[in-house]
């Protein structure tokens, strides 16, 4: 996405990359892939935009912050696939370091949980599972990076001179970096037997000394600073323009995440809540978010899609879903990788509940619409106790809030104000704040709230008792999830 000054789009270029699922709970991404892939929608964007590289002041990054490979530093070839951030496969790693006792000093030193949705323990498996990973590790012939670095590192150069780096908000995701110190927590990595030449470069999300600059053989073309990189919910954090504590957003993309701005002091959560780094900008100090990660939401209605074949595309959920008045009694839990925030149960697996012989596509269809709605209640109640604030409002964003229906549930559910803007993808426009920020394209904050713009505002319908009972019987579902899987 090219974005203008007035943050609005001037110009952008989509193409779905594969999803591969080779084992149960094994969730994959071709590298390879999403490089070509980038390539080739940075130049459809160029002329579909009519610009010239020249015209462009710099480069920023977001992408989805768990998933993790590993590469060779001199040809560039990743030495298996990506492990992506909902793989499961980390389960009995992650087992022995609970029994281990680690948990406390995890949690202490990332603000994270033991859990197989982060970066850590994926290395580890690839340097105990792919065979001459360990040994070129130790060699130093090996690089690790989140999606992030893996973008940076070809579009500034690749195997000739590309930076290794990857930002504060997307290191904070790895299980491996000190929330306080910003560096790599030396312990950590000995407990998980990861060899600290492997890791990038800790930067700021907005650094005005660029990470690097585009190389002449990428698709940008040369010189272009690439200076912004924020991890995908960090991202449309600072596209929401929530640079005030208590300020918060909600998006709705392949999993859901919700992020509530404490400032420049990391707080620690009594509900099931992360704390991670928000952003970092060049000569501030970091600030700090409380997140409610829930890992299947928008994914949900692509299992209906491509599993199912109960819809051909998430468009169609709108009107299915509205075709009935309620979900007929269904309750689905989509608990495909475990649940995350409150819960963080590895053990839970995707339930469905309440099936009749009245029961049809509509009402599962709705039920996956309410399913995204429930958790992120789940997740917003644990933030008002964690916070000791009430939300007034949430501000929402992603390719799902185009729904109006889940729009409107979703205050129902919630019985608050649903606050769309008038830019949706706010995630790839907090990426490029970070950028042009960095350059002076925008001056500072007070530029970038002078762009933010409501679309639309859903008002609660609902009445406390519909509410309230609808959400009793979603946590009896969810009690039926948890625990499916035995502890080996």
């Amino acid at each position: 996405m090219l974005f203008r000054h007035d943050g609005t789009p001037h110009a952008a270029a989509y193409e779905e990359h594969a999803q591969h699922y080779p084992q149960p709970g094994w969730v994959e991404h071709d590298p390879a892939e999403i490089w070509t892939r980038t390539q080739t929608v940075v130049r459809k964007t160029l002329d579909a935009g009519g610009v010239c590289p020249g015209d462009i002041a710099a480069v920023g990054i977001t992408n989805q912050r768990e998933t993790t490979l590993l590469w060779d530093r001199r040809s560039g070839r990743p030495v298996s696939p990506a492990i992506v951030w909902q793989d499961t496969r980390t389960r009995h790693l992650c087992e022995e370091l609970i029994a281990a006792g680690l948990e406390p000093l995890v949690r202490e030193r990332t603000g994270l949980r033991i859990a197989t949705y982060f970066s850590g323990p994926k290395v580890a498996w690839i340097l105990e599972h792919v065979p001459g990973a360990r040994a070129a590790a130790r060699h130093g012939d090996l690089l690790f990076g989140t999606i992030d670095s893996w973008l940076i590192w070809w579009l500034t150069g690749g195997p000739r001179g590309g930076a290794h780096v990857i930002d504060v908000s997307n290191a904070s995701r790895t299980m491996l970096m000190d929330l306080r110190t910003l560096q790599w927590d030396e312990e950590l990595l000995s407990r998980l037997g990861i060899p600290p030449s492997v890791l990038p470069e800790i930067r700021p999300s907005s650094d005005a000394t660029p990470y690097g600059v585009t190389s002449a053989e990428g698709p940008f073309g040369g010189s272009i600073p690439v200076c912004g990189d924020l991890g995908d919910q960090q991202a449309a954090l600072v596209g929401q323009v929530c640079f005030e504590p208590g300020e918060a957003k909600n998006t709705y993309g392949t999993g859901n995440f919700m992020l509530l701005n404490t400032g420049e002091v990391p707080v620690a959560s009594a509900r099931g809540l992360l704390t991670t780094a928000a952003y970092a900008m060049q000569g501030r100090r970091c600030v700090y978010a409380l997140e409610g990660s829930i890992a299947v939401t928008g994914a949900a209605v692509q299992w209906l899609r491509d599993n199912l074949g109960l819809i051909g595309s998430a468009a169609e959920t709108e009107a299915l879903a509205a075709s009935v008045d309620d979900a007929g009694g269904v309750y689905f839990v989509p608990a495909f990788s475990g649940l995350f925030a409150p819960h963080w149960d590895m053990y839970a697996r995707g339930t469905i509940v309440g099936l009749t012989r009245f029961t049809d596509r509509r009402h599962l269809v709705r039920a996956t619409l309410e399913a995204i709605c429930y958790q992120t209640r789940e997740v917003l109640d644990a933030m008002r106790d964690d916070a000791g604030v009430p939300l007034a409002s949430l501000k929402v964003d992603g390719g799902a809030v185009r729904n109006n229906l889940l729009m409107q549930l979703q205050a129902d559910v919630l019985g608050v104000p649903v606050v769309r803007p008038t830019v949706n993808e706010t995630t790839a426009l907090g990426a490029a704040y970070a950028a042009g920020l960095a350059v002076g394209f925008w001056r500072d904050a007070a530029d970038l709230r002078a762009n933010w713009a409501v679309d639309r505002i859903f008002e609660p319908q609902w009445g406390a008792d519909r509410r309230e009972a609808g959400y009793r019987g979603w946590r009896r579902a969810v009690e039926r999830a948890r625990g499916w899987l035995e502890p080996a």
